[in-house]
């Protein structure tokens, strides 16, 4: 039976750096402000006419991945794509990717819409193809475009000083080596929770779905109750990571890196105390990038592989927790 491993990674953002200071320009905020509450002091968006969409930014993170793990583009067996913002309603993302990597067979194309546990849902999904011996390279995708969905002023400022995008991609390939690979992954939804972490219109409820009063509705721009999501996500975070640490037969003096989805810098910093895990453990770039939520363990991850914070044999923590609610870890030996 075979394992999963990630023999590659890799990662793209947008050049166009936003940073506090450009924000307090447009809405009542500040650098200050902004970094005391989420540790983020930049984010990246997308402009007008540069050519990033959902799927160019992941098919560029998706090149860097497929070199970085030794293969070509026609040895991928199936491609994940998890996002919450698809260049469509329909079809997925997943076609575009397929479509712009040039690839001459018709590998099937599956998305996943779990936000900002969508990469790591992704993963777990590859995991259970490849033991079960149906493919052998399958590229997980993860990108986000954000900032023209976000409300830039001061009434949408909870929400909008938060998120940034960006893409990052991984290779999971089949593997024989013994102990190596993805060793226990745990997901979990509560459907209770949806109005806590949403982005309720245009919705099918309405017939039809555009209107022109829709334009002035605040329900076009996402909604977080942030107060309500922290905390249940410094909870539920380090519960599944004990579980999945105790499926996987680890200690926790045993994790060689925490990777988390970059929330906010001051959840991270709740779980890592929880966990009895220091700080210098854990991977966080959310002062650059922000939260680009499906995009954002994949983008962390890749540049962690880097930076050379990941080695062989490293026992990796991937743990995320977003909107649904659904959340996850998974432990890995690289």
């Amino acid at each position: 039976m075979y394992s999963s491993k990630i023999s590659g990674t890799g990662h793209f953002v947008p050049e166009n750096v936003v940073t506090n200071h450009d924000l307090s320009k447009i809405m009542d905020t500040s650098d200050e402000w902004i970094q005391e509450r989420t540790g983020i002091k930049e984010r990246r968006h997308v402009v007008e006419g540069d050519g990033n969409t959902t799927s160019t930014m992941g098919v560029k993170a998706s090149k860097q991945a497929i070199e970085n793990a030794g293969l070509k583009v026609d040895d991928i067996d199936l491609i994940i794509f998890a996002t919450l913002s698809p260049e469509m309603y329909f079809p997925g993302s997943g076609v575009f990717v397929q479509e712009q990597l040039g690839m001459t067979k018709t590998v099937p194309a599956l998305d996943v819409r779990n936000q900002c546990s969508g990469f790591l849902y992704a993963l777990s999904v590859g995991d259970q193809f490849i033991k079960t011996g149906m493919y052998k390279n399958i590229l997980v995708v993860g990108t986000e475009i954000q900032s023209n969905s976000l409300n830039l002023t001061t009434e949408g400022r909870d929400v909008s000083v938060i998120f940034g995008d960006g893409a990052g991609a991984a290779v999971l390939t089949a593997t024989d080596e013994p102990g190596k690979g993805i060793l226990s992954s745990k997901l979990h939804a509560d459907g209770r929770y949806t109005d806590e972490l949403c982005l309720k219109k245009p919705n099918i409820t309405q017939k039809p779905r555009i209107y022109p009063e829709l334009l002035e509705s605040m329900d076009i721009y996402p909604y977080m109750n942030g107060r309500f999501v922290f905390k249940h996500a410094v909870v539920k975070f380090p519960a599944v990571i004990h579980e999945a640490m105790e499926a996987a037969g680890i200690k926790p003096e045993e994790v060689d890196l925490v990777v988390p989805h970059q929330a906010n810098l001051r959840i991270t910093e709740a779980v890592s105390k929880r966990l009895g895990i220091g700080m210098e453990r854990f991977v966080s770039n959310i002062h650059k990038y922000g939260n680009t939520t499906a995009a954002s363990i994949a983008i962390a991850l890749s540049e962690a592989y880097e930076e050379g914070r990941v080695k062989d044999n490293d026992i990796i923590c991937l743990a995320a927790f977003g909107s649904g609610f659904t959340w996850g870890a998974m432990f890995l030996r690289w």
